[in-house]
């Protein structure tokens, strides 16, 4: 499909056993972690989406910004950039999606771990009534707070600046934190965290729980 920027985008579809095209199917938005790592059909007990397909889903895998296999460029787009354009990658295949005859656009969902749960966070926020029920694994809400407990601080300097405190790189942060954009949340969400989470560290997911729960919203915490 073409992207938000004029781009070609490769989206996987993956659909149900018996798939029936007069059909509408409920849609997941899946959102691939890393953020650097490819789009697969390999067996996951988590991401496996040709399990979630056989549950009569149809699964949108996007090949969004940051993915190896698509050109150098396409695959670092996404360093400094985590709430830009792979995020509107996302809502490009979403709104692609919801062309098909087959797909029910009032009945789609957003699953992801890791960056992937970061990108259902920030989705939250800037979805624009989209989706009906997001579901984070392992995500990074605060990128502050996240920055002080992660065990790997290469990698947040690298792709996300560095130290937060740093007058230079205070805009990053405010438009890329999905915790900024908290007040904009109306949708059902699960959160899903582990306590030996070392690389984002429980209390990610504790915070997203919390702010649902403050805002009223439908919500459960999987620990």
């Amino acid at each position: 499909i073409k992207t938000s920027d004029g781009k070609d985008m490769l989206v996987w579809m993956v659909y149900p056993p018996n798939f029936d095209a007069n059909k509408k199917y409920p849609t997941l938005l899946y959102c691939q972690g890393g953020p650097q790592s490819m789009v697969s059909q390999f067996f996951s007990y988590r991401w496996n989406l040709a399990l979630m397909a056989s549950n009569d889903y149809i699964v949108v895998a996007p090949n969004r910004r940051g993915l190896p296999g698509f050109g150098q460029k396409w695959n670092e787009d996404i360093s400094k950039d985590w709430g830009g354009q792979s995020i509107r990658d996302y809502l490009s295949a979403t709104d692609f999606a919801k062309t098909l005859p087959y797909v029910d656009g009032d009945k789609m969902g957003a699953v992801g771990a890791a960056y992937g749960g970061y990108s259902v966070y920030f989705l939250a926020g800037n979805h624009e009534g989209r989706f009906k029920t997001f579901i984070s694994h392992c995500g990074l809400f605060n990128l502050e707070s996240w920055y002080g407990t992660t065990e790997e601080l290469f990698f947040a300097n690298w792709d996300n600046y560095g130290p937060y405190w740093l007058p230079e790189n205070k805009e990053y942060y405010e438009k890329n934190s999905p915790h900024k954009f908290v007040q904009n949340w109306d949708t059902p969400i699960l959160v899903i965290h582990g306590g030996m989470d070392f690389r984002v560290p429980e209390a990610e997911g504790m915070q997203a729980f919390q702010a649902a729960q403050l805002k009223g919203l439908k919500s459960k915490y999987l620990y």
